[in-house]
């Protein structure tokens, strides 16, 4: 670990933009969050409490640019190449994929330090409205109250996730704050989101889809759980080996137990179910799939929209142009068997324009210099490729009904095929190979290949393998991979146009900004 990582001692949450949110609002989650709210001008009944619940459910967008790209572009699964003058940006991109950033380095200073500012805004946000809270009667405030815990303790999970141990604030004071060991903020998180699940419902109704649930809360604690390896550990966490939940022990039980029962009240609540169809999950209309447990509410109107075909697709595609940036690295493509429909996530090959299939009519688009834009596997210089090299990231596609930049499809954070894929890893470290898990995956695979393709492992270590390749080739681009490769000691290993990196990689750097302030 870096000096700054391990030894710190007192941070300052320093807010250095107004907190915003909407006072206006009832229970829609994609308003534009207007007015400001600060200790001295807390909501006043309960239709302002609930605008303000929206403005800290808005800033779960926010964590689509910098916890998503510092999740993806430092793994394996995305490159941002330069191509000529576009997407250079000071080398931060390359700097992301090489991991090769600091606390002070571009990559450091704009992705690392918005990350950090994109959570503690939202943790901010969520600290005033429950402090509005202890002055007012509101319906359902139960619910309310537990929707704000689990929020603020999400934003926590994220920063548990990339900075290890960072400071704790539930009150709206802004002054100097210790750093909390990681172990004490996964304690506090776990807290936090066993206490909320008890005052959340197990649904609500499609009018407040995107709202916080039980098994939003079951799927964090799931998750946290198996990850408890890397998630309880400032220093000592192998870089080059299996980090295993079997070591860490949680109220008696291993993390691995608590995994396995925290997917099985997903599984078995009756409220979740796997889409038939694998490309539902992430359709402008995955609103109403029956697999999605915790998402990001989006809507193809301004500034409510997901934009991630924006960043992977070529300016010629769409209308407006989108910026022709994300793309995969060739060994992760080709990792994916050509007879899984997962492989469709990538676009590969001559290209078209999306708005004309989406009326049904094949237009083939040519790059800027007029030749045809083909979509290579292979990038031959990631600081000097074309226009069209590398397969590009697709999975959640284009909106046919987009505005501008603005697609309604909903981000996943969580869903119940990882949920059977935690459930799995955790039994194989319970002991491997294991029936049931081998089940749980198998499962998810009959959906993709036809005819079926099962897979088998032997032991614990071809189990851990096969479960890891199972997880790249069902949630890629889910922001899952960086925090997968952790756990399994593969995330400092050299790729495609990154070198073999350094043990402090598996925590980021505090931003310079942040150690700066205190």
């Amino acid at each position: 670990m870096t000096k700054s990582l391990r030894s710190a001692g007192a941070f300052a949450l320093m807010l250095a933009a107004p907190v915003v949110v909407s006072l206006q609002g009832c229970t829609d989650l994609s308003e534009t969050p207007s007015s400001a709210l600060t200790p001295e001008n807390f909501p006043r009944n309960a239709e302002e409490v609930l605008g303000a619940l929206a403005g800290v459910y808005a800033q779960l967008r926010a964590t689509e640019w910098a916890y998503y790209n510092l999740s993806e572009v430092s793994s394996d699964e995305i490159i941002v190449p330069t191509r000529g003058q576009d997407w250079f940006d000071n080398g931060r991109w390359l700097e992301l994929h090489r991991q090769s950033w600091a606390a002070n380095t571009p990559a450091g200073l704009e992705d690392i330090g918005a990350a950090w500012s994109d959570a503690f805004t939202g943790i901010a946000r969520a600290n005033l409205v429950i402090a509005a809270l202890d002055n007012l009667d509101v319906a359902n405030e139960a619910t309310i109250l537990a929707e704000l815990r689990l929020l603020r303790a999400f934003f926590y999970y994220q920063l548990l996730d990339l900075f290890g141990g960072v400071p704790i604030v539930t009150d709206t004071k802004i002054e100097a704050r210790p750093r909390a060991p990681r172990a004490e903020l996964f304690d506090f998180i776990e807290s936090e989101l066993l206490a909320a699940r008890n005052d959340l419902p197990p649904s609500w109704p499609a009018s407040s889809h995107g709202r916080m649930t039980r098994g939003a809360a079951d799927a964090i604690l799931a998750n946290m759980y198996l990850n408890a390896g890397v998630f309880t550990k400032d220093d000592g966490i192998d870089p080059t080996g299996y980090n295993s939940c079997s070591t860490v022990q949680i109220r008696g039980a291993s993390a691995c137990q608590r995994a396995v029962d925290f997917a099985d009240s997903i599984i078995n609540s009756g409220v979740y179910s796997l889409a038939a169809d694998f490309s539902s999950n992430f359709s402008a209309t995955n609103a109403s799939s029956p697999e999605n447990i915790l998402v990001v509410k989006h809507v193809n109107q301004d500034g409510f929209g997901l934009n991630f075909v924006m960043r992977a697709l070529h300016y010629n595609q769409l209308t407006p142009a989108p910026w022709n940036g994300f793309a995969t690295i060739a060994e992760t493509y080709n990792a994916f068997d050509p007879d899984d429909q997962r492989r469709r996530v990538f676009l590969v090959g001559q290209q078209y324009n999306l708005d004309a299939l989406a009326r049904g009519d094949t237009v083939p688009v040519t790059d800027r210099t007029g030749a045809p834009l083909v979509f290579t596997v292979t990038i031959n210089n990631e600081t000097a490729a074309t226009e069209g090299e590398g397969a590009r990231p697709y999975k959640f596609p284009v909106d046919p009904d987009h505005v501008a930049q603005e697609n309604g499809n909903d981000f996943v954070y969580f869903r119940l095929a990882e949920i059977h894929l935690i459930k799995a890893e955790a039994l194989n470290e319970m002991g491997a190979p294991n029936a049931t898990a081998l089940t749980l995956v198998n499962n998810l695979r009959a959906r993709v290949f036809n005819p079926d393709e099962p897979v088998a492992c032997t032991d614990l270590a071809s189990c851990r393998t096969m479960i890891l390749n199972e997880r790249l080739f069902e949630l890629a681009f889910e922001a899952k991979r960086r925090q997968d490769l952790i756990r399994h000691g593969k995330f400092t290993q050299p790729w495609s146009f990154k070198p073999a990196g350094p043990a402090r990689n598996v925590l980021m750097p505090i931003p310079q900004s942040q150690l700066d302030a205190n």
